[in-house]
């Protein structure tokens, strides 16, 4: 009855710790690293497949930009009269919980219209790893884009922090 009780708390914790450590952290427009001009964002976010439990980090200096998170129409015009959020932080990380579509711009004048916005698709978990179909480019074309960068460095700690804490949980109760 032990070695049951201590396979079940083995697995639920290794459970706990996987489906947390799955969640990918991504900085918007790596790996040129910050929110700013040059970087074509539809490129960059097509090459990702965001899933709920991702998180996006804007980095940039606040003052020289902001984010905006606004409605498609806003978007589509770059409008930026009516935000459902505004970041102004320089570091603003972004939770997607759910699967749906974000719309996100820059609000300094002119921005926007130089191409510092970006759409975020949502995804659930058990969709092909591959977008379907790429975002709209938006900002300067990057025809000798470089690939596309792997997750920050971030998740991979919390992956190998997390495998590390089942294999000292698995010791402990052994």
């Amino acid at each position: 009855m032990a070695a049951a009780m201590k396979i079940t708390l083995l697995a639920l914790a290794a459970m706990a710790i996987l489906s947390t450590a799955s969640a990918t952290t991504y900085n918007v427009g790596e790996p040129a690293g910050e929110w700013g001009f040059g970087i074509n964002y539809g490129s960059w976010a097509s090459s990702k497949q965001f899933i709920p439990g991702d998180s996006i980090v804007f980095k940039y200096s606040p003052q020289a930009h902001d984010v905006l998170e606004v409605s498609k129409a806003d978007y589509d015009s770059c409008s930026a009269a009516s935000p459902m959020t505004t970041l102004k932080t320089g570091n603003d990380i972004v939770a997607l919980p759910a699967t749906g579509t974000r719309y996100f711009i820059c609000g300094f004048a002119g921005h926007c219209t130089a191409g510092m916005k970006v759409t975020i698709d949502v995804v659930s978990a058990s969709s092909p790893s591959t977008p379907s179909s790429p975002a709209p480019a938006s900002g300067p074309s990057a025809s000798n884009s470089p690939p596309p960068p792997s997750p920050s460095a971030a998740t991979s700690v919390r992956v190998t922090a997390g495998l590390g804490f089942v294999v000292l949980l698995a010791g402990l109760l052994a």
